[in-house]
């Protein structure tokens, strides 16, 4: 982001699960979106700030204008206290939105976001069901609660204010429940596919489930990312190339350090 600002998307992590996050066999950073010169940070898990200053070119956090938690799992928030101190240079420029659910912040319990670095926001904006929410040129929007363990977690629509149109979509975390897909229009459509094939009580996308959304909503392009352990056996370039062949829609599997360029649908 020390350069010319591209529309784009920037994966600095492609792992999903405990078992890929804690060996990295996929780093576990966040996801970056550039878009109409607004700069969000989605998901700062572990090593997001070391990402952050290894990718070429560098990224710059003191140019993001938000962070974005879907939900508090350590995978999608370890790094958000280590960011908002980046965003903020050290502390010394108060700046920056959070948008996240309201289980990340209980003073009391398990909350993820500590006090001293809330102090440092321009404002924290608490996801609830059917949200909206504005930053920058965007406006993100909460459509529906996810199933996902027992914390609060949310995908997200993106589109610039004042626009009917989603550019982009993000499933993050969930178990498939009917109707997932009729919530989600994105031009890009990212999906959290954690798993290959369904495991009683874990609470994930699985590749039939990414199949059926894709069919049901067809996407200009749909991005496979966040990849446990059975999606990385079986290879997610290849399953990403067999869903494309079976529903005729483009779809990519993420990989770390992948860059997609958004400009085509803005």
């Amino acid at each position: 982001m020390t350069r010319k600002e591209k529309d784009e998307l920037k994966f600095l992590g492609t792992a999903g699960a405990r078992f890929v996050m804690i060996t990295q066999f996929r780093a576990s950073a966040g996801t970056v979106l550039s878009l109409q010169g607004t700069n969000l940070l989605i998901d700062p898990g572990p090593g997001t700030l070391v990402k952050f200053t290894a990718s070429r070119p560098k990224l710059n956090p003191a140019k993001l204008h938000g962070i974005v938690l879907t939900h508090k799992h350590l995978d999608h928030s370890n790094d958000v206290n280590v960011m908002i101190e980046a965003m903020t240079e050290g502390g010394f420029k108060p700046r920056g939105v959070l948008l996240c659910p309201n289980d990340a912040l209980h003073n009391e319990g398990d909350a993820v976001v500590l006090n001293y670095y809330k102090g440092l926001l321009d404002r924290i904006e608490i996801f609830k069901e059917g949200g909206s929410y504005l930053v920058g040129n965007l406006e993100l929007q909460t459509p529906k609660r996810h199933v996902h363990s027992i914390v609060e977690t949310f995908g997200l629509n993106i589109k610039l204010q004042g626009s009917d149109s989603t550019i982009v979509s993000f499933i993050s975390d969930t178990l498939y429940f009917d109707g997932l897909e009729e919530y989600y229009d994105g031009a890009v459509l990212i999906m959290n596919v954690a798993m290959y094939r369904r495991r009683e009580g874990v609470d994930h996308l699985t590749v039939k489930d990414a199949k059926q959304i894709i069919d049901a909503r067809r996407p200009n392009v749909a991005i496979l990312t966040h990849f446990g352990m059975t999606m990385l056996r079986n290879k997610p370039w290849e399953i990403a190339k067999q869903l494309s062949d079976e529903t005729g829609v483009e779809v990519i599997a993420a990989r770390d350090g992948m860059r997609f360029d958004l400009s085509p649908f803005v």
